[in-house]
């Protein structure tokens, strides 16, 4: 029997992570054969104590481990349906690092929880991973909580028709009779939650000057039509939000439906249905690639401040609507905060509750409190913060007392009273009374001043 793990550090998921150790690099060889869906792995983790250290517990989810070395140490474990717990050789002082080596195999799929099933989920023809917020388990071992980022390698061998998409750049591909092996440059730091394969009969090619997409070659016109304009929005987020924070983006356009489009470190994943040559995804587009700044980049250190992740990546569809030749930013704010007021008011934003926190009303309400802070400030202090937002913390964590303590900073810096916008966030955060917007015809006349520049 399993001992019970250390408190995890998010009430979120209290079955998910540890906090008395941390993971500072995984690598994955992975095998797959699709037919059979059939998983075969190897995972080395350099793992790292917070804390005096006997056993490490990882999560690991319906994959059935067969051997695990600490420091080329064969060692004991024991498994359950939802961990690993393994027994290093010598306890491990805090500060002190180990390699654990765990091999692995299985018929992968997704786990369920309150979000729906999440993490490895086959298709028609392959496979997606959709890890937030509990999906990394499915597919390879981890200390799967989103306080913590490491870097990756990861080398997955495949049947020959297939090709696969990850977080980084191809580094190789090697062909053999039947199989091509995938190796992919490291990555940058990231949670595991944003940790992905996608595997599929993909062509890949250039998405314009800036990006890469891998779709079906029957999808090809639909999707080149749907996406080109996306020169002119990525261009737009690096002018509002600052350089793109990763070595590479793919969007990935699967050959089945899907329910929503899903992102991770360095790609987006649009079902056939989001980009099927009507254009109708445009804003969908456009939230996914803000995640690379807004969640993947920049990282929420517990669940919690979900709004961090949504609330700007929604706000940057009312951006780019605003710079496209859509309605502007605060026609939208209006419009959804008429939506919004119709509903229940029962939600507090800076703690929405694990039921909640995917709520379409975390999305909306996090984009008219960015909103309101841009009307508050101006455009020119507004626009600033949120570049030294994703420069400050790029590639690590951030939470909302984090963005308080920037926005009562630019606040500052604007000549506004700090505590005018300290009451501004109180309302918008922790109130669950949805506050009112600001004037609209003052509020018009800055944005269309914003519009009017080019991206």
């Amino acid at each position: 029997m399993l001992p019970s793990r250390a408190t995890a550090p998010d009430p979120y998921v209290p079955h998910h992570g540890a906090r008395d150790f941390v993971v500072d690099h995984y690598g994955l060889r992975l095998r797959y054969r699709v037919e059979p869906n059939r998983l075969e792995g190897v995972a080395t983790l350099d793992v790292r104590a917070l804390e005096r250290l006997e056993d490490v517990h990882l999560d690991l989810v319906g994959l059935r481990v067969s051997r695990v070395e600490v420091d080329g140490e064969r060692v004991r474990y024991a498994q359950k349906r939802h961990g690993l717990r393994v027994r290093t050789p010598r306890p491990l002082e805090a500060g002190g690092t180990a390699t654990v080596e765990v091999s692995y195999a299985g018929n992968p799929s997704p786990a369920g929880g309150p979000w729906g099933d999440v993490g490895w989920e086959e298709l028609s023809a392959g496979v997606l991973v959709a890890g937030q917020p509990t999906g990394a388990p499915t597919w390879f071992p981890c200390n799967d909580h989103p306080g913590y980022k490491a870097t990756y390698d990861l080398t997955i061998t495949t049947d020959s028709p297939y090709t696969v998409v990850a977080n980084a750049p191809v580094h190789r591909v090697t062909r053999r009779a039947s199989t091509r092996t995938w190796t992919f440059e490291r990555t940058e730091p990231m949670c595991t939650y944003l940790a992905t394969v996608q595997v599929g009969p993909y062509d890949t090619g250039r998405l314009g000057r800036h990006a890469h997409v891998a779709r079906t070659a029957d999808a090809a016109d639909d999707v080149a039509h749907d996406l080109d304009r996306h020169d002119e929005l990525f261009g737009l987020f690096e002018d509002l939000f600052g350089p793109y924070p990763f070595a590479s983006y793919t969007v990935v356009v699967t050959p089945d439906d899907l329910e929503i489009p899903l992102e991770a470190h360095g790609a987006s994943v649009f079902g056939a249905n989001h980009l099927d040559g009507s254009r109708g995804s445009d804003r969908l587009v456009a939230h996914e690639l803000a995640h690379q700044w807004f969640g993947n980049s920049v990282s929420v250190r517990t669940w919690r401040d979900i709004w961090l992740n949504e609330g700007f990546a929604c706000y940057a569809e009312w951006l780019w609507a605003e710079a496209s030749g859509g309605p502007d930013a605060d026609d939208l704010a209006h419009e959804h905060h008429t939506r919004l007021a119709q509903l229940p008011q029962d939600l507090v934003l800076s703690d929405p509750g694990p039921e909640l926190m995917f709520d379409d009303r975390v999305y909306k309400r996090g984009a008219l409190t960015l909103h309101t802070l841009r009307l508050t400030l101006g455009d020119d202090a507004f626009f600033a913060l949120l570049r030294t937002w994703t420069e400050r913390h790029r590639h690590g964590h951030a939470t909302t007392d984090d963005l308080r303590a920037l926005v009562r900073e630019s606040a500052g810096a604007a000549g506004s009273p700090a505590g005018a916008a300290d009451d501004l966030l109180d309302r918008w955060l922790d109130e669950t009374a949805l506050p009112g917007l600001p004037a609209r015809d003052a509020a018009r006349r800055s944005i269309r001043g914003r519009a009017g520049r080019r991206p």
